[in-house]
Formats: structure tokens, sequence, C-alpha cells
């Protein structure tokens, strides 16, 4: 009878794992009879936890639109607005292009509402990223960007000229910003420079003079933001207890990992060959640590699912093994299951060519739910199943 070891990954606490870990015996059993499935739950003695109760974390804000600036008032921070255009710089124009009516013909002699703020981006344009400086390079790629945009037309027939100047000041500025956090970039400008930014831009494509600050004034977009902002509010305890055990269990288990892999040992230990390892996430790495630093002969398959160990030991950072050093000899075969839009899910078969076979899986689920799609995945059990001893 094979024994399949199924490990969790980061965060995982009771009463969740016991579900877990019946899900996965559920599809295991169903495709292949006579397994003995052996869940390790490490998270119970091993996993991170707040010793302090949580001291270390800093309170919640109470206006649910996040920490304000002195002197500004309750619902005047615009932070969680920003966050939606950082994601879609565009969400603005595509507010105001849903609101406009369906597109007329023009009298003669009528000029098109769009024609003013393009004659003005077209001026913008050929001063290159210099109106923007503070916030770094992009700018000039933004104005053309947004010159050839369709929502561009039916955002101005729907707006104020006004407001166009400053909805399209904040989408060139939300534009370079987004590219600063695309490319990791080390500094961020706040967002008082930010927001002299947008006043010069708005000022540029024909605003009204009114200060220098231009704060996000979408209703709609604010709506939705403020809204989505309570929400993580009033889930910030949930959240934290949450996210607070995943981020602890890795840097935990890399500190000080060897209790866990000794409990690892031990159980498999106990069993009868042949033995499979099912992993998934931290689980994964702390399955290859243990295969790599001790020989486990009964052991005949290692399966890794959303797993960081490729990534950690090209890195230099997996605790058992360092690039360029090769798997060793009595690591097993190595089924690494990965799903293209898990982020954190990484390959392994150009590291260890010859010793890993990465296969793709598709749950069908953005990123972070794709992480933890695994286990509902027929596809995922069904390459399991195939490869089982």
């Amino acid at each position: 009878m094979t024994a399949v070891v199924f490990i969790h990954g980061t965060g995982v606490r009771e009463p969740g794992f016991s579900a877990l870990a019946g899900r996965f015996a559920a599809g295991v059993s169903a495709l292949r009879g006579g397994l003995r499935v052996v869940p390790y739950y490490w998270g119970g003695a091993h996993g991170a936890a707040l010793a302090a109760g949580g001291a270390s974390l800093p309170p919640a804000t109470g206006t649910g639109r996040g920490p304000l600036a002195p002197g500004s008032g309750p619902g005047d921070d615009d932070t969680a607005d920003w966050a939606v255009l950082y994601a879609d710089p565009y969400a603005e124009l595509a507010l105001a292009a849903a609101g406009s009516a369906p597109a007329e013909e023009l009298p003669p002699g009528s000029v098109p509402p769009d024609l003013r703020v393009r004659a003005r981006l077209a001026d913008l344009l050929a001063e290159g990223d210099g109106p923007a400086a503070e916030l770094g390079p992009g700018l000039a790629r933004a104005v053309a960007d947004l010159a050839a945009h369709p929502l561009l037309a039916p955002a101005a027939a729907s707006l104020a000229p006004d407001d166009l100047a400053e909805v399209a000041a904040r989408c060139l500025t939300a534009q370079v910003v987004a590219g600063l956090l695309d490319t990791d970039a080390p500094l961020v400008p706040v967002g008082v420079t930010r927001d002299a930014v947008v006043g010069r831009l708005a000022a540029v494509l024909g605003a009204s003079a009114r200060g220098a600050e231009r704060g996000v004034r979408s209703l709609a977009l604010r709506v939705a933001s403020s809204a989505a902002s309570r929400a993580v509010v009033r889930r910030r305890r949930a959240l934290t207890e949450a996210a607070h055990p995943a981020a602890g269990d890795v840097l935990r288990y890399l500190s000080r990992g060897e209790a866990v892999r000794a409990g690892l040992r031990a159980l498999i230990a106990g069993l009868e060959p042949p033995v499979a390892i099912v992993a998934h996430s931290l689980g994964g790495i702390i399955a290859l640590d243990t295969l790599v630093l001790t020989p486990l002969p009964q052991v005949r398959l290692l399966v890794t699912a959303g797993s960081q160990a490729p990534f950690l030991y090209e890195s230099g950072s997996l605790p058992s093994l360092e690039h360029p050093a090769p798997l060793p000899a009595h690591v097993p075969d190595w089924l690494n299951l990965y799903d293209p839009r898990d982020l954190l899910s990484y390959l392994g078969a150009g590291l260890f060519p010859g010793r890993v076979t990465d296969i793709a899986v598709d749950g069908r689920q953005p990123f972070p739910a794709a992480h933890s799609a695994y286990w509902t995945n027929s596809e995922v059990y069904r390459h399991i199943g195939e490869r089982l001893p």
C-alpha cells in the first residue's frame, strides 16, 4: 500500500488544515484506490505565532480611508483612490466614458469635445518627461498612450473641460507611478509630490487654476475605492491573523527549520514503503530540504504544487542546497506542478535537468486565489495519480 504524506503550506491552521487534508485525501483516493493518506500538520507545533498577542502590529485607522495627513479631515485622504488608479490608470476615463451619451454626428463647424485636450496633449508630448521629472521617467510614453486611447473621446463628451483636464492629468500621473511600481523602483514619490505634478499637468491640459493639490474627485471611483477600503478595515484583524502566519511561517522556517524537518523524518520513518510526499508552497520547501539533507529511501516520489523551492535554490536561499550544487542522487523523482497565474509557483527543470518534471495546471483563478486552488483542481489529482508508486 502506497503511503502519501500530505504537507500543507504557509498560514494553514486548524480547523482549516483538517478540511484541506480531507479534501486532498478524497481527491487522490478517487483516482487511486488502496492509498494511505498521512497528513503532516506542522503549523500547530512549528508555525509562527504572535507571542505577545500582536503588540508589534500598528493599530487600524478609524476612518476607513487610511491614515490622514496632519490638518486633513475625515474623508479627505485619497490613498485608496490612487490605489485604484495605479492598478488601472484609465479607471476614471472608463467611468466617464460609460456615462457619455451615444456618439452622434456633430453639426457642421462644431469642434469635437476631445479636440482641445488632444492639442494640449500634443504640446505636452513635445516636452518629453520633463513636466513630471520628480516622479521619474515615463510621462512622454503615457501622453502618447492617452492621446491614442479609445476612451478619450467618449470621456471628453461626458466631462466638462476642467474635469477632463484633471482626469487626464491623474491618468498620466498614475501611469508614471505604476511604471515605477512595475519595475520595483527603489524610490516612489510621496503623495504631496504626486499631487503637485497632477496640478501642473492639469493646468497644461487646460484646467483653471485652483491650487496645487488636485485629489481624486471622481465620485464613482471614490465610492468604489472607499467601499473596498472600508471592507479591508472591517477585516483587518482577520487579515492580520491570516497574513502574519503566512509570512511568519516562511521566516521561522528559514531561521529555525530543523524542528519541522525532524518531525517529517520521524513521520516517514514509521511508514512502510513505497512513500510519496505531496506538498504545497512552503511544504514543498520543507519536503525538499528534508530529502536533500537526509536520504530517505522509502520515499519514491516528491510532488510539489505552487512551490518556491526552485526560486530559493536559484537565489541562494534554500537551506539544504546552494546553487550551483546538483540535486543529490538520493532525492527521488520530483514532479513540480505550477499554475502560470500563481505568482508563488516556480520551475525546477531548468535548474535540475533530468531530475524535475514541471507541469502546468490551470485553476482559472487570478492571483492570489490561484495559489490556493490546486487542491480543488481535478487536473492536479490526475497528474499525481498517474505518477504514484
